[in-house]
């Protein structure tokens, strides 16, 4: 009997021993496992190992070329199975174009704390800065900054002369999703980009919450967020200047929501521009809902191309409790639009174009506060193919001036007025 619970105290003893050690292992783990040749490590709660670009050659002092590292970093992230985190830690780092494709092995997260810095040599952009391509389950998050760069070329080039959108290639995209479906861009801040900031080209059920987007509001062509060719998009609780338009839904877009965005400076948010290339599909169902507008050029817009290549609708738009702050122009719909340096025939002061694009099912309700513009509304509609169904419910945006009134311009626009200033009751019933 003795001598079986001898053998019973050695079993717990070795058991206990054998725990503890499983306890410590765990522990380890719980507080970072070392790094793995490659700068590998487990990241608890991530998208499977993390990848450092520090343990891959980058350098966070802002003058380092550290393409190669971070390009490293999303090969091995993307290879592993279950996915993988790209991480960028506190530090300025230089990069250039960063081509960044899947498919992948699991879902992807690109972690910024630190500073990306867009490189300025012109020479070495094909396309966009940064470019996710084909990647399912996807998010670019963190607390740190994309600058472009873009102040030292908006209006030079390599040569030092003033960058002339005719005579140049197009400038770099900030940040571009190519075909990317199920995923998020949240946190980060984007800064002075060289062209548009964020561009969503053909991706699906993307969101995008709690980001900062800046700009000088005299910068060329640099657009907040574009969606183009994409379904089920969220854009909510972010704050948007820039010099362009702080958002803009175009040709092939449908349920996109834009939800507690603040815009300005820039060219406010708009549908459109429509028509302009062949083969355009429509673009419906889309909500701006719970925003302000402050000291923006534009406000709410609908712009087709004034000699529309494709035959288009825009249907089922809804713009609800927006709040204006000395906003130019604020509610359009422009059927003639011609964007500066496009020779549009005829011209846009004799808007008799044979437009293809129809426009129907537009809903402006409880929109309030004040226009730095005598024309709070100017719904600009083509003779051929009339706005259609338009709503103008509780607005009230007054002209902010003393030495004109608020006016309403309407053409060829169908539709009812109801709970709004006199001054806008253009609408042909």
């Amino acid at each position: 009997m003795a001598s079986m619970n001898n053998v019973i105290r050695v079993f717990f003893f070795l058991t206990a021993i054998c725990a503890a050690s499983a306890a410590a292992a765990g522990g380890a783990a719980a507080g970072g496992a070392a790094a793995k040749p490659g700068g590998a490590a487990a990241k608890p709660g991530g998208a499977g190992q993390a990848f450092d670009i520090t343990k891959l050659g980058a350098a966070g002092d802002g003058k380092t070329d550290c393409t190669q590292a971070v390009m490293a970093a999303w090969t091995s992230a993307c290879g592993a199975v279950g996915g993988g985190t790209v991480l960028v830690p506190k530090g300025s780092f230089l990069v250039g174009p960063l081509d960044l494709k899947g498919p992948c092995k699991g879902e992807m997260t690109f972690q910024v704390d630190g500073t990306l810095l867009g490189s300025n040599d012109l020479s070495k952009y094909v396309a966009s800065w940064i470019e996710i391509k084909s990647v399912d389950k996807f998010s670019i998050t963190g607390s740190g900054t994309l600058d472009g760069q873009g102040t030292s070329v908006y209006k030079k080039d390599d040569g030092g002369k003033a960058w002339d959108p005719k005579a140049s290639k197009p400038l770099p995209n900030s940040l571009v999703l190519f075909k990317v479906n199920s995923g998020s861009i949240t946190g980060i801040k984007l800064l002075n980009s060289k062209f548009f900031h964020i561009n969503l080209d053909t991706c699906k059920d993307i969101l995008i919450s709690g980001i900062t987007i800046t700009a000088p509001g005299d910068s060329l062509n640099t657009d907040g967020i574009h969606v183009g060719m994409s379904t089920g998009i969220t854009i909510e609780n972010t704050t948007i200047g820039t010099g362009d338009d702080c958002i803009s839904v175009g040709a092939g877009s449908s349920v996109v929501v834009v939800d507690k965005v603040t815009c300005g400076p820039g060219q406010g948010i708009s549908v459109g521009c429509l028509g302009r290339y062949k083969d355009e599909k429509d673009v419906t169902d889309v909500t701006v809902k719970d925003s302000v507008l402050r000291n923006t050029t534009f406000g709410l817009r609908i712009k087709s191309f004034e000699e529309a290549e494709a035959a288009l609708t825009a249907s089922r738009i809804t713009f609800e409790n927006i709040r204006m702050d000395l906003v130019a122009n604020p509610i359009i719909i422009d059927q003639y639009y011609c964007p500066e340096g496009v020779a549009c025939v005829p011209s846009k002061n004799a808007p008799t174009a044979d437009t293809h694009v129809s426009i129907k099912d537009v809903t402006f309700r409880n929109i309030t506060g004040t226009s730095s513009t005598p024309e709070a509304v100017s719904l600009l509609c083509s003779k051929k193919l009339p706005c259609s169904g338009v709503e103008l419910i509780d607005v009230n945006v007054e002209y902010a001036g003393k030495n004109n009134k608020t006016m309403a311009v309407c053409n060829n626009a169908k539709g009812v007025a109801k709970g709004s200033i006199d001054a806008l009751g253009c609408l042909l019933v």
